[in-house]
C-alpha cells in the first residue's frame, strides 16, 4: 500500500499518540475529525462534557511522558478481513482492500494508517496544547510540537 497522506512524520506521529490518550482517557475513540500540519495541528473529539484545564495539562503530559519513553515505530501488514474485526476502517482509502498497514507505537498504539511516521517517538519533540474549545459536545484540540530532533 502506498502512502498517500502528506503528513508531517513527528506531527502524524503525536497524532497517533494524542489519539490513544483520548481514548484512554475519556473512552471518546480517536478524533473523529483532524487537521495535520507542520506547523500546528488540530483533532476534535466527541465528547458529552467540557474537559477542564488541568485535565488538558494531563493530557499534554501524558503524550509528552509517551513520546519522551523512546518508543520504536513499527508497520505491519494484515488482511484487510482481519483489520475490519479488529479496527475502525472507515477513514483507509476506498483502494485498501487487500492488505492493511497497522502502525504500531509500541505497546501504546496500534491502527491502520497510510501516511509517514517517525521511527522512533524521541524524534518527535516536546507536544504542547496550544489551545483547546468545545462546542456542541465535540472537543477541539490545537497543538504544536517544540524541539522536533527530525531531518528529513
Amino acid at each position: 500500500m502506498s502512502s498517500q497522506k502528506d503528513y508531517y512524520p513527528p506531527m502524524h506521529t503525536a497524532e497517533h499518540i494524542l489519539n490513544q490518550t483520548m481514548d484512554r482517557m475519556f473512552g471518546c475513540g480517536r478524533s473523529v475529525n483532524a487537521h495535520i500540519e507542520k506547523k500546528k495541528s488540530k483533532c476534535d473529539y466527541k465528547l458529552t462534557r467540557i474537559i477542564q484545564e488541568d485535565e488538558i495539562k494531563l493530557i499534554e503530559n501524558k503524550v509528552n511522558e509517551i513520546i519522551y519513553s523512546n518508543i520504536a515505530i513499527s508497520e505491519v501488514f494484515i488482511p484487510f478481513e482481519e483489520a475490519s474485526l479488529r479496527f475502525n476502517i472507515s477513514k483507509l482509502p476506498e483502494h485498501v482492500t487487500n492488505q492493511v498497514r497497522i502502525v504500531q507505537i509500541g505497546e501504546y498504539d496500534s491502527c491502520p494508517c497510510i501516511g509517514p511516521h517517525v521511527s522512533n517517538t524521541s524524534q518527535i519533540g516536546q507536544f504542547q496544547i496550544t489551545t483547546w474549545s468545545y462546542e456542541s459536545e465535540f472537543l477541539r484540540l490545537r497543538f504544536k510540537l517544540i524541539n522536533t530532533q527530525y531531518s528529513e
